[in-house]
């Protein structure tokens, strides 16, 4: 069985983008025992902890050009989970959601200004497909109301999202997965614990709540952040978007069979996210 192919990347990343879907109530339930940097910095040291010691061969090599691009990747994590997860105290999740979603035809976009890639028209019509169906599944509650701090701060953190994805795509093809997935991984922690003065955070005290979600967190982190550099070599950074833009609709299937209620317009906003997937892989022969 061949795993070095285009296909088995892209299920590696839907693979992610279903751990992200059920990775919203962990988060939700820890931050409110401790502040966001806080356990942004927690989540991620376990994170590059538990990555250095299955890498601990290979960090001896590490070489400049894998410091900065590791060092430019983390500091995208640290901005897009900080400036989130500090938004989520503003505004619904729902609103948090949806201004997340500009990520989708923000990278091809992007990409277009800053690399000079031109994306195929195929990749913007089903970039526009999915940020409609991301639209539905936040619902009315999700684009209403106005543009405020909460809001502001989203915004923000899907821009570094954006960034993220775009410089994992960059770099991946020349730099050693494991070496920079720990090098990011740290350096989204150290961000974190840094900014906490600044926010006026306070480590937290022990809590059996926050230990256990840092430490789930921390342990899929690791494994999501190796699976993307390792993924993004054979993916392009338009096609990653339009996979992940299905986390809310794993979100919802697992909303679903925990007894949720899922409206008729979410499941709506779900079907065009698989259509836009498809949309986005279509070339005409």
């Amino acid at each position: 069985m061949n795993l070095q192919t285009p296909r088995w990347a892209e299920l590696s990343l839907v693979s992610v983008t279903m751990i992200w879907g059920c990775t919203f109530l962990i988060v939700h339930t820890a931050v409110h025992t401790a502040g966001p940097l806080a356990f942004v910095g927690t989540r991620f040291a376990i994170a590059a902890t538990i990555a250095a010691l299955l890498s601990r061969r290979h960090l001896r090599g590490l070489t400049s050009l894998e410091w900065r691009a590791g060092v430019m990747i983390g500091a995208s994590i640290f901005a897009g989970y900080s400036l989130q997860t500090w938004g989520l105290q503003y505004i619904t999740s729902s609103k948090s959601a949806f201004i997340t979603a500009f990520y989708v035809p923000m990278v091809p976009l992007m990409q277009w200004l800053f690399q000079r890639q031109q994306p195929h028209v195929a990749a913007l019509a089903g970039a526009a497909i999915s940020f409609a169906g991301l639209a539905c599944l936040a619902g009315p509650e999700g684009i209403s109301g106005g543009f405020g701090y909460g809001e502001m701060l989203t915004a923000l953190g899907a821009l570094a999202i954006s960034a993220e994805i775009i410089l994992i795509g960059h770099f991946a093809q020349r730099v050693h997965i494991a070496r920079v997935t720990v090098v990011q991984l740290a350096v989204a922690s150290l961000l974190a614990f840094a900014a906490m003065p600044v926010a006026g955070e306070s480590l937290p005290g022990y809590s059996p709540v926050f230990f256990l979600c840092a430490l789930a967190l921390g342990m899929a982190s690791a494994a999501i952040q190796y699976v993307m550099n390792w993924a993004q070599r054979q993916v392009s950074a338009t096609k990653a978007t339009l996979i992940y833009a299905g986390e809310p609709v794993w979100a919802g299937v697992f909303g679903l069979l925990a007894g949720e209620h899922i409206p008729a317009l979410a499941v709506l906003g779900a079907a065009m996210i698989i259509f836009a997937s498809i949309v986005g892989e279509w070339r005409r022969p």
